[in-house]
């Protein structure tokens, strides 16, 4: 699954650890995430994109052949 977390933090002017503060995991975890080491739950892919105001399927990329 790819995800557009990098682009909009950069946006979003905010770090990797604001990103997890506001989400309530730890850095590392956005890291993981934005270099697709890590698939989220619900619930994190949920948060993420509400911290964007966007739709989840506008943040996390899911391709039909994964």
């Amino acid at each position: 699954m790819n995800n557009r977390i990098r682009e909009l933090r950069a946006r979003h002017n905010l770090s990797q650890l604001e990103l997890a503060q506001k989400v309530g995991v730890r850095r590392e975890t956005i890291v993981f995430l934005e270099k697709g080491k890590y698939n989220p739950s619900l619930r994190l892919a949920h948060d993420i994109a509400r911290v964007f105001g966007l739709p989840v399927e506008e943040v996390f990329l899911f391709r039909d052949d994964e």
